[in-house]
């Protein structure tokens, strides 16, 4: 079974929009699921824990997390994502293999 990481924009102007972006994430697991992957989704990680620590403390633990996967998952909305952008270039320059998600 792969690992596959879910990138895809977090942030948002407010709880809410961060809330629907987590929505986004979760149905993606339970897509992968469904088709055979073991998911990581780090919107979960951090939904509750805004303030705690730093952006870059945050990116910093999901780069860890990236590299021990086999797949990069990327939601539709993934090149809005500062963070999301930095996880796609980090899988390329590792050679994870990349899949997006459909329409």
């Amino acid at each position: 079974m792969k690992i596959v990481y879910i990138a895809g924009s977090f942030r948002g102007a407010n709880s809410w929009e961060i809330h629907n972006n987590v929505l986004k994430a979760e149905r993606a697991v339970v897509d992968l699921i469904g088709k055979g992957y073991a998911p990581i989704c780090p919107h979960k990680m951090g939904e509750n824990l805004q303030g705690l620590y730093s952006d870059e403390t945050y990116l910093e633990i999901c780069f860890e997390l990236l590299r021990k996967c086999d797949v990069l998952y990327m939601l539709r909305d993934w090149q809005d994502s500062e963070g999301s952008r930095a996880e796609f270039s980090l899988a390329t320059e590792l050679g994870i293999e990349i899949i997006f998600e459909e329409d």
